[in-house]
Formats: structure tokens, sequence, C-alpha cells
């Protein structure tokens, strides 16, 4: 879990506080935190200020911090436990139980991607499921997620290699080049990134390619497979140096790709060319359906057009109401670019409500570990009390935070039901993929407000969403670099 970071602010004295806290405490018409005023009137006329700490401004800090009791009790309890846990506010707890006015009728088997970040592998499939159950009369069905891993990790080998063939003119030491060397392969990806897998390659139920060591746990495999990528890196760099033509380097790639190839089947074998799906429905009753394609399977059985979605995306950086993308995201080279459309949340909210309300489950990403409780399975901006012990809150608004690279996008998980109240947005129920030991038997209560500062994108079929937000794809996006927010997820 991520420890959040509070912002920050320079306490010599408020006229003398940092322009960006001055802009902050302006632009919001506050008064500067207690904290701030407290400190200036402690400087006295004779002290100066210095680049360096001081023993006598260590002795003052220690002074000030003594003479408050609270600092005491503070460190005697905060000392010994997580702030998870010694400054958990139990009111959120008793406001927002896990009950919802609006559920899924089915509730799933909680999946578990175990040491690995397939959230968006697990999430997508799990969405993709709910239909499934339904028709098929099932308690349980698990869609295989090391299928689609398998081919995503070699299809994220081809697209770095062409993203290398394109930046071969390009400073080595250039940031460009230096982002996609960072980490060619991670786990990642993004929703538009699963529908070009399944598009591509269909989709198998988990006991036709079931776990290995190597995809629970893929840390191992993924620094091999990394570090085969930036030699041949090097390699075609250095043939482009020496004047090897286009046709010359991209036959050189194929025989790379069949290296990462044999590195993927010997550390999780071959995928299925064909299955046979075999199994009672909650009536006992059996079905099987022979000598299938993984396509086939996705076309017949699973029976969801995913190229018919749309991501929403809430970046209030950027204008709304326009369509975005990120430089060099993806995976499958030919398959359509990954583009989101930036709307506020209060639209995001409606929208995902009411396909809860219709009976859908939601795909949605964000930054998990803010004011979380793993334990308890909560997710409320007031969780975790840090003004009583530290006197000070947060000061930053959703798009400060991903400008200073305080959050962004780093989990995806599927949303399956809301609470209202007179048609208020309460709370939201969420299925997640760390296993059924974890939260509320696998799943988690994520307040409206914790939606509000910390979801940054969701799913939805195209026609949850009007006529003039559907107009926005037909708009030329506008290109975030590489290493923008919007495309942590896929890191």
């Amino acid at each position: 879990m991520t420890v959040h970071r509070l912002g920050h602010y320079n306490t010599s004295s408020p006229a003398t506080c940092s322009s960006y806290a001055r802009h902050y405490l302006t632009k919001h018409n506050q008064a500067p935190p207690d904290s701030m005023i407290a400190a200036s009137t402690k400087q006295t006329s004779n002290e100066q200020p210095t680049k360096d700490i001081t023993t006598a401004q260590l002795s003052s800090y220690k002074d000030d911090f003594d003479s408050d009791i609270k600092n005491k009790l503070a460190t005697l309890t905060i000392s010994r436990e997580s702030y998870t846990n010694a400054l958990e506010n139990r009111n959120v707890f008793l406001e927002h139980p896990p009950v919802f006015s609006h559920k899924l009728a089915i509730d799933a088997p909680i999946t578990n991607q175990m040491s690995s970040g397939r959230c968006w592998l697990f999430a997508g499939l799990n969405m993709l499921r709910q239909k499934m159950m339904s028709e098929y009369n099932l308690d349980a069905l698990e869609l295989s997620q090391p299928y689609l891993f398998f081919y995503d990790k070699l299809e994220k080998s081809n697209w770095f290699l062409e993203n290398v063939l394109a930046t071969l003119d390009e400073d080595l030491d250039g940031r460009v080049v230096q982002y996609l060397l960072k980490d060619p392969i991670g786990d990642g990806g993004q929703w538009d990134m699963f529908v070009a897998l399944i598009e591509k390659y269909g989709v198998v139920p988990k006991e036709a390619y079931p776990e290995t060591y190597h995809t629970s746990s893929s840390g191992q495999m993924d620094s091999l497979v990394t570090s085969r990528l930036r030699e041949y890196a090097k390699i075609l760099r250095n043939d482009h140096a020496l004047g090897k033509c286009a046709g010359d380097l991209r036959a050189h790639k194929r025989s790379m790709l069949e290296e990462i190839h044999r590195i993927m089947a010997i550390s999780l074998g071959h995928p299925p060319e064909k299955l046979t799906w075999a199994f009672y429905d909650k009536d006992k009753k059996f079905h099987e359906f022979k000598d299938i394609t993984p396509q086939q399977f996705y076309k017949d059985h699973v029976k969801q057009d995913c190229t018919n979605t749309v991501s929403l995306i809430n970046d209030p950086r950027n204008d709304f109401m326009k369509k975005y993308t990120v430089e060099f995201l993806g995976n499958v080279v030919g398959a359509d670019q990954v583009h989101y459309i930036n709307l506020p949340i209060e639209d995001i909210k409606r929208y995902a409500a009411a396909a809860i309300k219709d009976g859908r489950a939601v795909w949605f990403g964000c930054d998990v570990g803010k004011f979380h409780s793993r334990n308890k399975g909560m997710m409320d901006p007031e969780l975790i009390d840090y003004r009583a012990a530290f006197n000070f809150g947060a000061g930053t608004t959703k798009a400060e935070r991903l400008q200073y690279g305080e959050s962004l996008m780093t989990h995806a998980m599927v949303l399956t039901g809301v609470h209202l109240d007179d048609d208020k947005i309460v709370r939201w129920r969420i299925e997640n993929s760390w296993g059924k030991d974890y939260g509320n038997s696998g799943y988690l209560t994520m307040t409206d407000k914790w939606f509000d500062e910390f979801v940054y994108q969701i799913v939805l079929e195209k026609d949850d969403l009007p006529k003039e937000v559907l107009a926005v794809l037909d708009q030329d996006a506008v290109v975030l670099p590489p290493w923008d927010p919007m495309g942590a997820l896929a890191n």
C-alpha cells in the first residue's frame, strides 16, 4: 500500500510561504493553516534564516515540540503503530456500512492476481464474466488471465521494438528513449489494450490455461525479458548507426521476437489453440462445447462487443469534452489507439451509477493506495486523520496532485454496486482482485468523496452516453507525453 504524502507548506510566515501555497490559499479563499501562523509568531527579530540546519534551530524545534503534551501522546501511539491503524477514523466505518441500495445480482467468486500487476486484465475479465454467469446459470466462472498475459508480453515486446525502430535517430540519453527503456513490458495496461488483446486472441476459461509460477509472481520473468529487450535495442541502434537498412533491422527483430516467445513458452507453456468447455450449471445440468478456438469462445459465449465501449477520464488539469491519448501507450501494433474522453467527475459518476442500476459492472482506474484500509476494505479521504496527530491535512487539489506527482492511476477494479440516498450517491461497492481474504471478503467500500478525489477513469458502453459526448470521439486526440499520469496504469 502506498503511504499518502500530504501537501507541504513553507512555514516561515504567511507572507513568505511558497508561491504555490499562496496561490492555493488565494485561489480557494482560505486563511493559512494554523501551523503556518503559529510558526510565523515564533520567529524573533534576531533570528536569521540560514542555508543549513543549525544546532540552535534543532534545539528550538525540540523545545516547541516538548511544550505540547499532545505531541508526547502522539509519539507514544504512532511510534509503535502504522499511520493507517493508529489514526483510523472509525466514524467513517460507522457512516458507511457495506450495504448498497443497488447491487449486481451476481457475486462472482473473488479472484487473486497475486504477486503481479495484472489488475487491468482481472478487472476486464471479471466484468465480462457477469453476463456469462447469468446466461449459463453458473455459480462460479473465471476467465483465464494467464492466457491474455502470455500474448500481452509478446505483443508488448513487439510494440517496444517498433518504438525503438521509430526513435533510432533520437538521442539515447534523451527523455523519450530513456522512458521507453525504463519498463518496456510492465504488467500493467489500459482498457483499450485489453480490447486489442481479446479482439485478436479471444478468451478462454481459466481451466484451459491456468496459472503458473511466473504468472502469479511475474518479477523474474519480467526482468529477464526486459534485459533481453534492452540488449535488442542496443543492437538495433548500433546496426542503424552502421547504415543497415530498415528491412534488415525488421528482419532482425523477427528473430528477437522468436527468443521472447521461447522465454514465454518455457515460463508459461503454450496457450491453447482449441479447447473444450465443460461445466455443470446451478441445477447440476451438464454442458459441453467441444473443439472451439479462443476466438470462437469469445464470440459465441462471452457475446460482448468490447469495441463498443468508451473510456472516460476525469483529468482536471486539461479541458473537458476533448479527446486525449498518451504517446507510445499501447501493446498490439495495428490496433486502435488508446484514447479517452475527459469529463467532469459529476458526469462520470452519474453515468457509472446508471450502468450499475441497469445491472452492468463498470471497469475503472484509480489511485488505490490513498486513504485505504486494507483490513476493513474502506476508502475515504477522511479515513486516516493526519490532522489529529500532525496538525495538518492535505493542501492540494486533484489537478495539483497530478501535476506534482502526488497521484496517478495505479490500479483497476470493477464497480458492482452503488448506494443512493434520495438520489444522492453516498458510496460504491468494488470487486477487487486481491483474493477473498482482503477487505470485506474481497470487496471494498469506496465513499463518494474518495471517488471524487482518486478515481480517474471508467469504461462504459457507447449506448450509455449522450450523443454530444460520443461526438468527442470524432475529434483529433490531444497527445499527452509518454510519462503522463493518465498512462501510468500501463506501467
